[in-house]
């Protein structure tokens, strides 16, 4: 009797709930995904790694295992056993990472399938540094000290000035912004404006995570004022017409070819590559007056484990084939001005 009771109350609650909206978000199909959950599709294509092993330097690669959505380590790139060179590279190329270590491995054949690369962004490398290079992923931990760090030519000065890097800090290339779009354009996005047209759905970098959304901000407020930068970053990300990323911008394509957002910010070298790799994907580029520079610098880490591997990559970085290689994905040679 008491059951029948508590049964016909729950039920009645229920009843309630669901004509209040309310019931709908204890569902557990809705938990995570407000009820738009779709069956994966473990597309290798669209979901990263995007280069089929290619960044792994190794030459005995061993059984396969890469899952699409499930098992696909991305920003690793190489043998963890026993590196004689390992590199923290801010994300922001980690789709050059094969060709550099392949012209880097040609000119110094002793570091043949011993270089280990780690594409995280840069804030997140100096955790990994805090943690004297030790990773947990999924269930697994590796360890992998840095003998050098790549990322902002500012950020690396100030991890200098902090004693954690050694000088001199070396500055190789430079970046522009551009707008990444679906190919086609089917939302006629021609500038940063457009990005807070009414119907227009953005993806843009983490501010908490990605030192580029520094430069988009910056960008946005030359093109708009703050009023465009306060409509992107902040209305727009309460009423969910900014799409944040998690860690890096490499999801901007993944947002756009999943139809979540209709345009979003990235570096142009990001766009290039999302061309060049077939997907459908395409860029607008920024007038000169609005665009931000990023300038790329790099530096040996106090304490690196491989002085001498250290010291040969930061040369290489500056040389004419790695600036040939850069120059192909959009990149610049710096110029001291």
């Amino acid at each position: 009797m008491r059951n029948r009771h508590i049964k016909a109350v729950a039920t009645g609650l229920f009843v309630l709930l669901a004509g209040a909206g309310l019931a709908h978000a204890t569902s557990p199909h809705d938990t995570g995904w407000r009820g738009k959950v779709q069956p994966p599709q473990y597309r290798g294509a669209i979901f990263p790694p995007w280069q089929g092993g290619a960044n792994n330097d190794t030459v005995n690669k061993g059984f396969v295992f890469t899952i699409p959505e499930v098992d696909d380590v991305a920003d690793f790139h190489g043998d963890v056993d026993h590196p004689r060179l390992v590199l923290y590279i801010g994300g922001n190329y980690y789709f050059a990472v094969a060709p550099l270590v392949k012209m880097f491995e040609k000119e110094n054949p002793q570091y043949l399938g011993k270089v280990f690369v780690v594409t995280i962004p840069p804030g997140m490398l100096i955790k990994a540094m805090n943690a004297d290079g030790r990773f947990m992923i999924g269930n697994m931990s590796f360890t992998a000290k840095p003998d050098a760090y790549l990322a902002g030519l500012k950020k690396v000065k100030s991890l200098i000035a902090a004693g954690r890097l050694t000088a001199p800090a070396v500055a190789y290339a430079t970046n522009d912004l551009t707008i990444m779009v679906p190919k086609g354009n089917p939302d006629h996005i021609r500038d940063l404006a457009d990005l807070a047209r009414k119907g227009v759905k953005v993806a843009m970098p983490n501010p908490a995570f990605e030192g580029i959304a520094r430069q988009i901000e910056a960008s946005l407020r030359k093109a708009g004022g703050k009023k465009l930068e306060h409509e992107i970053y902040n209305t727009g990300v309460k009423n969910g017409t900014t799409l944040l990323t998690h860690i890096h911008h490499r999801q901007t394509p993944l947002f756009l070819m999943q139809g979540l957002a209709d345009a979003g910010v990235t570096w142009k070298s990001e766009a290039i590559f999302q061309e060049e790799i077939g997907h459908p994907i395409s860029h607008v580029d920024l007038p000169a007056r609005y665009n931000t520079t990023a300038i790329y610098g790099g530096a040996m880490v106090k304490n690196a484990p491989h002085p001498h591997a250290a010291k040969a990559w930061l040369s290489f970085i500056q040389s004419p084939a790695a600036l040939k290689i850069f120059e192909h994905y959009g990149f610049k040679q710096y110029k001291r001005v």
